[in-house]
């Protein structure tokens, strides 16, 4: 295989790979075997039993028994704030295994996994990190006139929520278990994570670290498994009182639904079909770079991928001219040679519902353009441009996650508006344009959660992120980003 080498460490950890990770050490699974897989050889990497809901209930009492007996809470913050800076710097120390094991296991670019994965991901933690020792209340003046000259003193406190279910997809599958993770342990809660069953080993070693830093026993644990047994018995699981999961929009509402039924709180990340409008005045060269990038970044498999794009008529020739040329040129392989710009899917199962996409696309009239052949053998898929679809054909309305990206001319920005928020989803959106008042005019239109302006895709730890409509509920990152792990209690004092 050309590029990189896999260094001894990570052959070595994903040898003798576990489903649980419990009371600080691994343990074994009693449910199904799970066979993990190289998306670009399809190859096996490691065999293993599943975390049944009996080691469910076993990794949950161990979360809940930490959080009862205050092991992490009942620490100063800054105290807290020290181990999870530890940590980063551990995922930091150890950031070239971490992004080989994500590479391997998952198939993306072994530059991504080190820039994004790794990279990202310790600038992250140490910005959570700092919000440990940042968690405020109000004092509160009240007018409660039941007992004549009563004085009052009021104020509230954030507390941890208790048991989170952290529960993250195969996609960026150490990066996305982070954002969940460590808001969790910076807000004092204790926390079992569930990483997709096709990509658990980043995971796991990251619980690893996590004690190494001197996160407690029990704070931390790790539950590898297929949705329908391990992630629904942990959903469903009395001890846990929050749920935050990231995934499609149908499992998402599934979540939801049992969530409330026992009244657990609950954020969801979910899926997206994310739009560009271009503008008349925007540089077809020199937009797209920044266009395929966002549509193609691990091949697609983003959440917040652009997926449509609507571009004013006089500008359309040139940016399909040039879209179409770029993706030509784009090379296809595996994700260990950072020489490649498209990289396998992460299944076989995946590979085929995309190319199943773009071959209904092409029955229903459209034209696709796609790059390079694949190779033989690995989950790959072409880089694709989609051209002539109608507005209600499905490759404009569903989430595709794959390297696919559709591009329609309009009349008018009011036309590519009108289509943008055509969609049951509102995650990203952006607009591509030198026009500053048009492009101002439009913003406040989009129903989006985040809007980018001549960029697309790239989040950061101080701005919050999350989608309208069914791309999901509650918001990640930011100030406020330990706030959903926590309850408001009001403290009222008669003196």
């Amino acid at each position: 295989m050309p590029g990189i080498s896999l260094s001894a460490e990570v052959r070595q950890f994903a040898s003798a790979p576990s489903a649980l990770f419990i009371d600080g050490v691994f343990a074994r699974g009693s449910g199904d075997p799970l066979t993990l897989l190289d998306p670009a050889t399809e190859e096996a990497i490691a065999r293993f039993p599943e975390a049944s809901p009996a080691d469910v209930e076993r990794v949950v009492a161990s979360a809940d028994q930490a959080f009862r007996d205050r092991r992490w809470t009942g620490l100063r913050p800054a105290d807290r704030e020290r181990i999870l800076l530890q940590f980063a710097n551990l995922v930091e120390q150890h950031g070239e295994e971490l992004a080989q094991l994500e590479t391997w296991n998952q198939g993306k670019s072994i530059a991504i996994a080190r820039a994004v994965d790794v990279g990202a991901s310790v600038e992250y933690m140490r910005y959570i990190a700092g919000l440990a020792t940042k968690t405020t209340g109000l004092t509160l003046d009240l007018s409660i006139p039941v007992v004549p000259g009563g004085r009052y003193h009021a104020y509230t406190r954030p507390e941890p929520v208790g048991v989170v279910a952290a529960i993250a997809p195969w996609n960026f599958p150490m990066m996305i278990a982070l954002w969940k993770v460590m808001p969790a342990l910076a807000a004092g809660c204790t926390v079992v994570l569930k990483p997709s069953e096709f990509t658990p080993l980043s995971a796991l070693r990251l619980a690893e670290l996590a004690i190494e830093a001197g996160v407690p026993a029990g704070v931390f644990n790790v539950a590898v498994g297929r949705g329908a047994t391990t992630g629904t018995a942990l959903v469903g699981h009395p001890a846990v009182a929050k749920v935050s999961f990231t995934g499609s929009t149908a499992t998402g509402k599934q979540i939801g639904r049992a969530a409330i039924d026992r009244m657990a709180r609950f954020s969801l990340e979910l899926g997206g079909k994310n739009p560009a409008i271009v503008l008349a005045d925007a540089d077809p060269a020199r937009i797209a770079p920044g266009l395929l990038g966002a549509a193609f970044l691990n091949s697609g498999q983003v959440c917040a991928s652009l997926s449509r794009i609507y571009v004013e008529r006089p500008a359309y020739e040139g940016l399909l001219e040039a879209l179409r040329e770029a993706v030509k040129a784009m090379t296809i392989g595996p994700g260990l040679d950072p020489a490649m710009q498209i990289n396998p899917l992460v299944s076989a199962q995946h590979r085929d519902r995309v190319r199943e996409r773009i071959r209904e696309a092409g029955a229903a009239g459209a034209t696709a353009i796609s790059g390079a052949a694949v190779p033989s053998s690995g989950f790959y898929v072409s880089p694709t441009l989609v051209t002539g679809a109608g507005s209600d054909a499905a490759i404009q309305r569903e989430e595709v996650f794959g390297p696919v990206l559709s591009v329609t001319p309009v009349d008018n920005a009011d036309a590519a508006v009108q289509l943008a928020n055509d969609s049951p989803y509102g995650l990203v959106a952006s607009i591509w344009s030198n026009d500053l008042s048009r492009t101002m005019d439009l913003i406040p239109r989009i129903e989006a959660g985040t809007v980018y302006v001549n960029t697309h895709v790239p989040v950061d730890p101080n701005l919050p992120f999350g989608g309208y409509k069914q791309s999901g509920l509650g918001r990640d990152f930011g100030p406020d980003a330990l706030a959903p792990y926590t309850e408001i209690k009001s403290v009222c004092v008669a003196y």
